[in-house]
């Protein structure tokens, strides 16, 4: 059942102006899902907003299940993205651990297409490595690396929301990739000029 809730309408597109494009990343967990929602004029990154959706602990795992999935579903109604990108699951020592990770991928996955929008997801390497530059990075490094992208100040930003911009930022280096070809170094580095270590 698909529902009747566009994505990005055109004229949400013509508000926000030619070239601009919204993203919804997202970092999912039974007990913490981050979002962050991250907005592209050209080759300038803004953050829209972002934050996270808790659950309480001794809540029954469906309960859970059914808060993420509404209350993600309020954000992409309000936000009205273009693009959704996620977490893809990693493989670690707990099984059960990974399951529960994968029981809110889903419903986090289902709110996004339910809406319209495709999903894409990356690894939590890949995410590291866009953003800071090493796939081995830690969530500290990895809020760092967002705020200093973002000109962010002292902003509160928890480790599940930086996460879930990481991702968004991470999806808009993929856009930008895909749709402009650089002929030199010189017009790479006007295009991009956050990408330069001083």
């Amino acid at each position: 059942m698909k529902r009747n809730l566009p994505r990005s309408t055109p004229e949400d597109r013509r508000a926000r102006g030619a070239g601009t494009v919204v993203v919804l990343g997202l970092d999912p967990g039974t007990l913490a899902t981050g979002y962050g929602i991250v907005e592209r004029t050209g080759t300038r990154l803004r953050l829209v907003g972002c934050g996270s959706i808790r659950n309480d602990a001794a809540s029954p795992m469906a309960l859970r299940l059914q808060r993420i999935h509404g209350e993600l579903a309020a954000v992409i109604d309000r936000s009205r993205p273009d693009e959704f990108a996620i977490e893809s699951a990693f493989y670690g020592k707990n099984a059960q651990s990974a399951l529960k990770l994968g029981h809110a991928r889903g419903v986090a996955m289902l709110a996004a297409v339910e809406r319209g929008l495709e999903v894409t997801e990356y690894s939590p390497r890949e995410v590291k490595k866009a953003v800071a530059g090493k796939g081995t990075a830690s969530k500290e490094q990895v809020r760092f690396m967002v705020r200093s992208i973002l000109a962010l100040d002292d902003t509160p930003m928890g480790l599940d929301a930086s996460d879930a911009v990481a991702i968004a930022i991470c999806h808009m280096h993929r856009l930008a990739g895909r749709s402009v070809k650089h002929r030199s170094w010189s017009t790479f580095v006007a295009a991009h000029p956050e990408r330069i270590v001083q």
